[in-house]
């Protein structure tokens, strides 16, 4: 017999911003609707009482979409024969952020595959150029798993945050989820390079994917929890029919921002995206996101001509002149909901952004 009830747990846990493993469990077992609604109510009470009614954007490059890996769920993993291979030149991705700035972006996000193509050094000399031309604006970078004296270089050059999804806390799941050859304590360990380096650094998992259990989530609940992280992605699980996990079920929207909420009032600060692959499988996915405590939406910044090659699901939404492009439209989804899209960096609160 359970300790306590559904409603105590989430008073406890929007109070403490704490929970056992065993009783997260109990939550996403058994949630009336109710206990949903007020889950959400608390988890938008949390994020605004730390960033009031502001919804952060982030400028999302996605400059590479060739990669060493092969990630079982992903569009474009190494053996995917089926994707239109590209890389951004120096060129093209300083023009992404010309045109993101006067849109109103002050984050960007070079956001790629394992590509060895781009060094070390050329990503260091990027990241140096787009600092020098806009110095208020934060860069965060989403390339995977490198040694920690390259994680040191990027953060010396300027880069600000950095964007790793542990994926599973769960080692046999993550071992379904990569091959032989990806290493679960090596991507751990990188996550606590980069804290320790001073990134504000991202952590998050797929909601729904192959194999996951909710004995899984609650390892992923309790692992960021011990992390710490300054920004959690979460969206729910697509597949892409081109990899060996193309033919399993989708995630679920309504898990997704049960646990949208969950982390809001476990790390009252972080900084909550409202996913694409949200947006993807529900027309107003990131409104509904926004709603269940998430503070960050990326829209795409990448040129039109490549945006629907990088393909890490299918049916991805925004490969068109309507993403980022469309601030205006942005603006209108928001205020629907009561809060505003602002044009700042949008740190983790409390976190200094002086060198």
């Amino acid at each position: 017999m359970a300790l306590y009830t559904n409603g105590e747990l989430i008073d406890r846990l929007a109070e403490a911003h704490f929970l056992k493993k065993e009783e997260y469990l109990q939550l996403l077992r058994h949630m009336t609707d109710q206990e949903r609604e007020m889950l959400q109510e608390k988890a938008r009470r949390v994020r605004e009482s730390h960033y009031g009614k502001k919804v952060f954007i982030r400028g999302l490059i996605e400059f590479t979409n060739y990669c060493k890996n092969n990630c079982l769920y992903c569009g474009i993993r190494r053996d995917n024969a089926n994707v239109m291979r590209y890389r951004l030149t120096e060129e093209e991705i300083l023009l992404c952020v010309e045109e993101g700035y006067g849109l109103g972006f002050r984050t960007f996000v070079l956001q790629g595959g394992e590509d060895g193509f781009f060094t070390a050094e050329k990503l260091g000399r990027l990241i140096l150029e787009i600092k020098a031309r806009h110095g208020d604006c934060a860069v965060t970078l989403s390339v995977g798993e490198h040694p920690r004296e390259v994680y040191r270089y990027w953060h010396d050059c300027g880069a600000d945050r950095y964007l790793l999804r542990h994926e599973t806390a769960s080692r046999d799941h993550y071992e379904m989820l990569h091959p032989r050859q990806m290493c679960f304590s090596r991507r751990m360990e990188c996550l606590y390079d980069l804290k320790e380096i001073g990134y504000q650094v991202g952590a998050g998992f797929m909601v729904g994917s192959p194999g996951q259990t909710l004995e899984c989530i609650g390892e992923d609940l309790v692992f960021l929890k011990e992390l710490d992280p300054h920004m959690v992605g979460i969206g729910p699980f697509i597949p892409q029919r081109d990899t060996p996990l193309g033919d399993r079920p989708a995630g679920t929207l309504d898990q997704t921002l049960v646990l949208l909420s969950l982390i809001r009032l476990m790390l009252p600060k972080v900084l909550l995206p409202a996913t694409t692959a949200l947006g993807t499988i529900h027309p107003r996915g990131r409104e509904l996101g926004i709603l269940a405590g998430a503070n960050v939406v990326m829209p795409n910044l990448s040129p039109v001509s490549v945006r629907d090659q990088y393909r890490l699901y299918d049916n991805k939404i925004c490969t068109g002149e309507e993403s980022a492009q469309c601030r205006e439209c942005l603006n209108a989804r928001m205020e629907s909901i009561g809060y505003q899209v602002v044009a700042e960096r949008g740190d983790y609160a409390g976190f200094s952004s002086e060198r």
